[in-house]
């Protein structure tokens, strides 16, 4: 089993139940947002949730139990655009916001959003 590292951005904003708290929120943001909640109207809404939470806590430095598709298969047939990527981006920082993670944190997410960003967009 992978050890999580205790400065992990993972560990900072809380563990298991911040990653929880936080992905249910953003998608709560993301089917409210008339820009991309289009993209969701066919998707098994708790799968894809499951899937997140496993993927963050991943991406932030927790265990990793993802087994999803990489970023690039994942969002291939998807022809998103940087308009989209904007927004799921600003869904996630508000949502982190709502739930009182620092500033600094944010950034971090941010930054490890940015890492898969030309994967995301297929570029």
């Amino acid at each position: 089993m992978a050890e999580v590292m205790e400065d992990s951005l993972y560990e900072s904003i809380g563990g298991a139940a911040a990653v929880d708290a936080a992905v249910d929120l953003f998608y709560e943001k993301v089917l409210a947002d008339e820009w991309i909640s289009g993209y969701f109207e066919t998707v098994n809404m708790a799968r894809q949730r499951n899937k997140q939470k496993a993927f963050l806590t991943f991406a932030f430095g927790g265990q990793n139990n993802y087994t999803g598709k990489d970023m690039r298969k994942a969002h291939a047939h998807m022809n998103l655009s940087e308009g989209d990527f904007d927004a799921v981006l600003e869904n996630l920082g508000a949502a982190l916001q709502e739930l009182n993670v620092p500033e600094d944190l944010i950034a971090r997410a941010a930054a490890v959003a940015m890492s898969v960003k030309d994967d995301v967009l297929n570029r």
